[in-house]
């Protein structure tokens, strides 16, 4: 075998690991879809008639569903527009207002692309919930006297997923892809195997079923819709997920395992409902198995349910810190699970809030069926404005013929406007319950960002010019050795905690650095360009430390690797001062009251920037200054 041959190979071998294990992890919100979606469509909040027409074009809307916003829209498409390798709707949010900066509708596709993130905290509360509870339901389906046994242990079971994320997940994960490899092998094999009895389900691949159930049925076609398209919920983690996997691996894991799994338990439930008609509507998925596999089905289905809880969850915490470092929420408290892998993080707070959400929507609505009528609008109204931010990437970043991108756009419109509006019709029955988050959502991440904006204008424009603060203060104040570093957000003027050090201590460092920490639009930003800095003159010098928005800003270890203000940096000679700010009411507000209100909340409950930043707990002087904003 030449070098050629051996690298080839090796490069295959990776492929396929990194494939399974994205089996594991990306997709098991829409692997286990198949517990719910296609009884919903019969007999949830919109029934259909129980016959071979309805049957053979849900069947046919499903699998073209999958084709079209799976294969060609997130697969195809959209997981071209990674910022850095890294996806999703913030990752992708900046990497168009990184490049349309002065264009005039950047602040609307600003706005959408927060909405979407918004929307994604409704639907990582639903994921869990109706998961699980579709999963555990199966108990009462192999025997009735399980019934009463559903609601406990699925609060048992979330609640222990939940208590477990402070420990990480990585040695969980190791288990992840041979779990999920066996559940979709298992629901795959249950589905060929009805396919055998009813061979004339597989005509429902042709596209004219679907035409041909909105030509029939026209309205009742239209209601299944917000069911049918929780057959593609969890398509959005294929693109979120890109950065963990690459997008080699995760085109790989979907063309060739899972949606030919998802296809034939999908085409086996319509087979077995053309065969046994109302008696196996209860719970087509696990009635697919013989009776004495029905409890062991109930086990591998649960874990899966359970992993595609996880992933959700931990996609909630990498979402929560990209919006940290982007701007949009204030500093929280983000522990590191794993030494070796950056992105296996914990965020207490956002942990514990999804865990009350996830167990009040089971106790409130407690059923599966029930979950199912909340859930679909998030996902679908995420799914159309990442169609919106997906035109933006055409046009503007990569430049398409009109003649290519506007039928292309075209089909996703329709499709995910059709979605979208199908799922309004749900809203009175549970669907208002993301919206609600959602909308709560974004009022706190838009109030963060501007009132953060409008502070910084305030402390820019009372800043004194630096030039003559280092010339006054140079000549008349005492140094003392050592080295101060003044924290400032904004990277002109004089910090204000260096004012009241002055004013209070009278004495100056021997060398003062005034330290901004920016969060650049990209992932990562390489060891070479972190460090920016320049000589003021007398002592003083301004530096700037840039990291990208999936990173952790550590100053301590950048401080360490500079070598351009004098000696290296020691700890122990080394003071931090920080300034913590107190809002002012001011005569003239930026913003609405009540919205002036929240923001001075979010900043009194910010996580503190020692802890944010690493710096040593006891090297830290913190100053208050007052703020009008």
């Amino acid at each position: 075998m030449t070098t050629e041959d051996h690298e080839g190979h090796a490069h295959a071998q990776g492929l396929w690991k990194l494939a399974v294990a994205a089996v594991g992890v990306v997709f098991g919100d829409i692997g286990t879809s198949p517990l719910y979606a296609f009884r919903e469509t019969f007999d949830g909040h919109h029934p259909l008639a129980l016959d071979t027409l309805h049957i053979m074009g849900v069947i046919s809307l499903m699998f073209w569903s999958m084709m079209i916003v799976v294969t060609l829209k997130y697969v195809s498409v959209i997981m071209r527009a990674d910022n850095k390798g890294e996806g999703g709707s913030l990752a992708l949010l900046a990497l168009i207002s990184g490049r349309t900066a002065q264009k005039r509708w950047t602040r609307g596709i600003i706005l959408l692309g927060v909405f979407a993130t918004a929307l994604f905290y409704g639907d990582s509360m639903i994921t869990p919930a109706v998961s699980v509870l579709g999963a555990v339901e199966g108990l009462s389906v192999a025997s009735p006297a399980f019934a009463d046994w559903v609601i406990p242990l699925s609060v048992m079971i979330l609640v222990g997923l939940f208590a477990i994320q402070r420990t990480g997940t990585a040695r969980v994960g190791a288990f992840f892809g041979p779990v999920m490899l066996l559940y979709f092998l298992v629901i795959a094999t249950l589905g060929v195997v009805s396919v055998f009895q009813t061979p004339q389900i597989l005509a429902a691949f042709s596209p004219h079923y679907a035409v041909l159930f909105f030509v029939e049925d026209p309205l009742p076609a239209f209601l299944a819709l917000g069911s049918v398209v929780l057959a593609v919920t969890g398509a959005e983690a294929l693109y979120a997920d890109m950065g963990h996997f690459g997008r080699n691996p995760i085109r790989v894991s979907w063309l060739f395992f899972v949606l030919p799994a998802l296809m034939c338990n999908y085409m086996g439930q319509g087979a077995l409902l053309i065969r046994d008609g109302m008696i196996a509507l209860e719970s087509p998925f696990y009635m697919l198995a013989p009776a004495a596999l029905q409890l062991p089905l109930v086990g591998i289905a649960t874990a899966a349910a359970i992993i595609a809880s996880q992933a959700v969850i931990s996609g909630a915490f990498s979402v929560t810190q990209q919006a940290i470092q982007l701007g949009f929420m204030p500093r929280l408290r983000i522990d590191h699970t794993s030494a070796a892998t950056a992105g296996q993080i914990y965020i207490p707070l956002i942990n514990w809030l999804l865990m009350t959400m996830v167990l009040l929507l089971v106790l409130t609505f407690r059923s599966s069926s029930n979950l199912t009528s909340a859930y679909g609008i998030a996902v679908t109204g995420a799914m159309l404005i990442d169609t919106c931010l997906l035109a933006v990437v055409l046009f503007v970043l990569w430049g398409w013929k009109k003649r290519y991108a506007i039928p292309l756009l075209a089909i996703f419109f329709v499709v995910d406007g059709a979605y979208f509006a199908a799922n309004l019709t749900k809203v009175p029955d549970g669907g208002w319950f993301p919206l609600l988050v959602g909308l709560i959502v974004f009022i706190l991440l838009t109030t963060w960002s501007k009132g953060r904006k409008l502070m910084m204008g305030r402390l820019r424009e009372s800043a004194m010019p630096v030039k003559i603060f280092i010339e006054s203060a140079a000549n008349s104040a005492s140094r003392v050795p050592g080295t101060a570093v003044f924290m400032t957000s904004t990277p002109e003027g004089v910090p204000h905690a260096l004012l009241h050090n002055l004013k209070h201590n009278k004495v100056l460092h021997e060398r003062v650095i005034l330290l901004t920490v920016k969060i650049s639009d990209s992932p990562f930003v390489s060891d070479r360009k972190r460090v920016q800095s320049e000589d003021l003159g007398k002592g003083f010098h301004r530096m700037v430390i840039r990291y990208g928005f999936m990173q952790d800003a550590d100053v301590p270890a950048a401080l360490k690797q500079v070598r351009s203000c004098g000696e290296p940096f020691k700890m122990m000679d080394t003071s931090f001062f920080l300034a913590r700010q107190t809002l002012l009411p001011s005569a003239k507000p930026g913003m609405m009251v009540w919205r002036e209100k929240i923001f001075a909340w979010m900043l009194r409950n910010a996580e503190s920037a020692m802890e944010f930043f690493k710096l040593p707990t006891n090297r830290v002087v913190e100053l208050g200054s007052q703020v009008e904003i």
